[in-house]
């Protein structure tokens, strides 16, 4: 008797609507147990949500990231999506401006009712939204941004596909020092979580080869006003600048080197976006400019080449075909291959929970020859990889020989030069 009314109450809590729904599902007491519907999933659709950058001084990057994505999960639903959901994604432009992130990423939880986070852009953005993902319990995916406050602590709903700027600069500066011989290391950042990330990581990697900083400089996100940076770095003789930062203020910075005849080795990571800060600066002809990338070049990703790029680069022509390959879209395709085969592993009763565990499955998926991404359930970043492009001709192009590169530079330093050319 006492389990027949805790029975009538609870399907008097729950409403004739609700009471269709459980039929046949009842738990230790008798009583009907209610499964919750998915945030973001019905029969034919998964809906995903990203705030991302599409205007202001970020906006290539945010606007390549998410073609590139879009490029591929366009061509999933023409082939009948995953397990028969169409894949939707609702984006919203934040100017990589943190405020209008959270304000974009409730909006996405609350009212959109989204099953995930997708392929976010930055790290003061991103880094905002944290306390809500984990308030929410809701999965985060493919972030175009190494900073290390989303890898540590460990936070299971967040899976970063990219290598860190940690091991980024670490990479970096190991060249500078060990092959091209610069002991004169400054670093010029953005002054917000960003640019302290990779200002951690710089000063991390000198410590190891007993070096730090000769100079640090820093700009206001959102500006060009780097001159007061720029006179610190120039002061101090560096003959290698890393550089934190956006496309517009590192280009304005290296453009201000070359008028006053200050000529250090430029190296940037892989947030500045190589295509935009080539267009930007033009052939240079003399300047020594190095970025590094976590994907594989894609100055070859041409028909020939096999493999993701390749297929990146013929499904940007189909649906974008405005747009060039570049190394910020190929990003954001790589991460829409990771996001459907989580979907896919995950199966037709898809929860963000179990979708999570999918991720967590993957061994050694082949996004390219030679590009390999593996997950775990203690392992949340899936590529590890760190490549390295030169500025030649006005294009980034890829360092494939380091002492061949020091050969070069040591050839075209005047005698008697302190400068990098």
């Amino acid at each position: 008797m006492v389990g027949a009314t805790r029975c009538f109450r609870t399907f008097a809590l729950l409403g004739l609507a609700a009471l269709a729904a459980l039929c046949g599902c009842r738990g230790r007491d008798g009583v009907a147990a209610v499964k919750e519907p998915t945030p973001g999933v019905t029969e034919t659709t998964v809906t995903l949500g990203s705030s991302l950058a599409l205007t202001g001084h970020a906006g290539y990057l945010g606007t390549q990231t998410l073609r590139g994505a879009l490029s591929y999960l366009k061509y999933v639903n023409e082939q009948g999506g995953v397990h028969g959901r169409r894949i939707d994604l609702v984006s919203y432009d934040d100017s990589y401006d943190p405020p209008r992130c959270l304000a974009n990423t409730q909006k996405l939880i609350i009212e959109d009712k989204v099953f995930a986070l997708f392929c976010y852009v930055g790290t003061p953005t991103t880094v905002k939204i944290l306390p809500m993902v984990e308030d929410a319990h809701i999965p985060l995916l493919g972030m175009f941004t190494g900073a290390n406050a989303l890898r540590e602590p460990f936070n299971r709903q967040l899976i970063n596909i990219r290598a860190s700027y940690y091991q980024e600069t670490a990479a970096a500066v190991h060249h500078l020092v060990r092959d091209l011989g610069r002991k004169r290391i400054a670093v010029f950042y953005q002054y917000d979580a960003y640019g302290f990330d990779g200002l951690t990581g710089t000063e991390l990697a000198l410590k190891e080869s007993a070096l730090a900083p000769v100079a640090r400089g820093s700009y206001v996100r959102g500006t060009l006003d780097v001159e007061d940076g720029f006179g610190k770095i120039a002061a101090s003789g560096a003959d290698a600048v890393v550089m934190i930062g956006t496309s517009g203020p590192c280009a304005r910075f290296i453009q201000l080197a070359r008028e006053s005849g200050f000529a250090p080795i430029f190296y940037t990571v892989s947030f500045v976006g190589a295509e935009e800060l080539a267009r930007k600066l033009g052939p240079l002809p003399g300047a020594v400019v190095i970025m590094s990338q976590v994907v594989p070049p894609t100055e070859n990703a041409a028909p020939a080449v096999q493999g993701g790029a390749q297929e990146y680069v013929r499904l940007l022509a189909k649906y974008y075909p405005e747009d060039k390959p570049n190394s910020v879209g190929l990003e954001g395709y790589y991460n829409a291959r990771i996001l459907v085969e989580g979907l896919k592993r995950a199966g037709r009763d898809l929860t963000r929970a179990g979708f999570i565990q999918a991720i967590e499955s993957i061994r050694d998926l082949e996004l390219d020859p030679g590009l390999v991404v593996s997950f775990g359930p203690d392992n949340h970043q899936g590529l590890e990889q760190v490549y390295f492009t030169r500025l030649a001709d006005g294009r980034f192009t890829r360092v494939d020989s380091w002492p061949r590169l020091a050969q070069t530079l040591q050839e075209a330093r005047p005698t008697g030069s302190g400068a990098a050319l």
